[in-house]
């Protein structure tokens, strides 16, 4: 495909360039929505490649870091928490598939919160939504700087800046760069996961390994029952089963860049239940099946855990080189999501105009790069606070990601009500119990953001959110006056 210079609007067209998109939808045949042009992207994710992404969204250091002090506060009763919440993951993601099979965009949930809600819905979604991804490679980087310490004496800054910008290259080249990447880190946290429940079911039949002789099912519930916290622990354990969940809605950002987006997006959200059945709960059963609750603490991956346990000496390397992998691929993610979301905002006039730009391979080239840009921050405070750097740039990636999640199911809600009406075509992936589900879903977000105000540690991610609402409805409403085109409501 020939380059895409958009942005520059007093310049004539010349040879090699593509006609800027319309700032709205197009719309297809019989009034539904025309997405086989999508704002100039290339559609060169196929469907293994989205597989991949669906499955690494829902695993990432949430899972082989966060578990560690989830288990110490609740116990074996975790496996619930996470059953309960990826029942709610699955309702949000089958109320996205909805949306998505109805019109897919690469702006996704940004573009349906402006149409269905309105456009500060849609203006605060994509800016939040970038922010979570900043603030989400920035911790993600500076992880993957100290995991290399394990094997390196070198300074996290060095680390931290090879690994942006290695990262930034690979965005830049192509979407099909950016996707065999996704393929290969995921590949490696299902390998890892799958690896340690063989393991583990190996140690419970055989009995092998120091942990042979007292490894039993008997685990989940004789080390002070299945609820040794009470269920108030298990509760207060919530915000950390959901931020583990956090970028499982990013396959819905890659819809304007999927081959066949009717036969891949719907085949990846299907695969959620069995997805969090066998990484989430079966890993968690097998592991507190073979070690007991009491021997993991928090900032100890319980996956390290199990193994020193078990007597490997090995698996601290290998656990150490899967966090790594871990880290890159949500930084990889963050790197590719918020060119997007910013090159959406610009095309709705709801952001700087030079967003707008691709290079050839049909990649946000200032977006990504003004993104990259603001993940350095994270590379200096590697330099500056080494020991500490993580816990300065982790703040509001909770409520920020679940906002995204919020405004999924509202869209959805009003977009059924509509299609039920004859005002829109129906979808052809209708969520099953909608709009019950969504509704369901909306008060359990609720509940959770409830636990965080209760949580001392995590209640600093509801100190900021203010702050950042305040200034958006800042932003907005100067945008509003200088251009009132990008606070107009969509017409379909």
């Amino acid at each position: 495909m020939t380059s895409v210079q958009v942005g520059d609007e007093n310049r004539p067209p010349g040879p090699g360039d593509v006609a800027a998109p319309p700032a709205s939808p197009a719309t297809g045949p019989a009034g539904g929505p025309d997405h086989q042009s999508d704002q100039g992207y290339h559609r060169a994710l196929g469907a293994r490649q989205i597989q991949m992404i669906a499955i690494g969204g829902a695993i990432g250091t949430g899972l082989f870091l966060g578990a560690g002090k989830a288990i110490s506060k609740a116990g074996p009763s975790l496996i619930l928490a996470y059953a309960i919440a990826g029942l709610v993951i699955f309702f949000i993601m089958r109320a996205l598939g909805e949306l998505l099979m109805y019109r897919p965009v690469a702006g996704s949930f940004s573009e349906y919160a402006r149409e269905f809600i309105g456009p500060f819905a849609g203006f605060a979604t994509g800016w939040t939504y970038w922010l979570f991804w900043v603030v989400t490679g920035m911790t993600e980087v500076t992880a993957a700087a100290q995991y290399m310490t394990y094997w390196f004496d070198i300074p996290q800054w060095i680390s931290a800046l090879i690994f942006t910008l290695v990262l930034y290259g690979a965005n830049l080249i192509s979407v099909k760069l950016f996707g065999e990447l996704e393929f290969w880190f995921s590949m490696v946290k299902v390998t890892a996961i799958v690896g340690m429940i063989l393991i583990c079911l190996g140690i419970l039949t055989l009995g092998f390994s120091d942990a042979g002789d007292t490894a039993s099912v008997s685990l989940l519930w004789s080390d002070g029952g299945f609820f040794p916290k009470g269920i108030g622990g298990t509760l207060m354990t919530l915000q950390i089963v959901m931020f583990a969940f956090l970028a499982v809605e990013l396959v819905g950002v890659t819809a304007g860049e999927s081959k066949d987006p009717e036969k891949t997006l719907p085949k990846a959200i299907n695969t959620v239940p069995w997805r969090i059945a066998v990484f989430y709960i079966g890993a968690l059963t097998m592991i507190l099946s073979v070690v007991s609750w009491t021997n993991f603490q928090p900032g100890i991956s319980p996956f390290v855990a199990a193994f020193d346990k078990m007597g490997l000496a090995v698996g601290a390397g290998i656990v150490n080189f899967v966090v790594l992998t871990a880290a890159l691929s949500s930084c990889n993610s963050g790197m590719y999501s918020t060119g997007r979301m910013l090159r959406d905002l610009a095309l709705n006039s709801q952001g700087p105009r030079l967003f707008t730009r691709l290079t050839r391979n049909g990649t946000p080239l200032i977006g990504t790069t003004f993104s990259a840009g603001l993940m350095m921050i994270g590379v200096w405070i590697n330099y500056q606070w080494p020991g500490e750097a993580f816990n300065k740039v982790v703040s509001f990636a909770t409520i920020s990601g679940m906002w995204a999640w919020v405004m999924i199911l509202i869209s959805q809600i009003r977009y059924r009500a509509k299609a039920d009406r004859g005002e829109l075509p129906q979808s052809s992936f209708k969520a099953p119990g909608a709009p019950w589900t969504s509704w369901f879903a909306l008060a359990f977000i609720g509940m959770v953001v409830v636990m965080m105000g209760i949580d001392k540690e995590a209640r600093i991610s509801l100190y900021f959110a203010p702050l950042w609402a305040l200034g958006l409805a800042v932003a907005f409403l100067t945008l509003k006056k200088r251009n009132p085109q990008g606070a107009a409501f969509i017409k379909r």
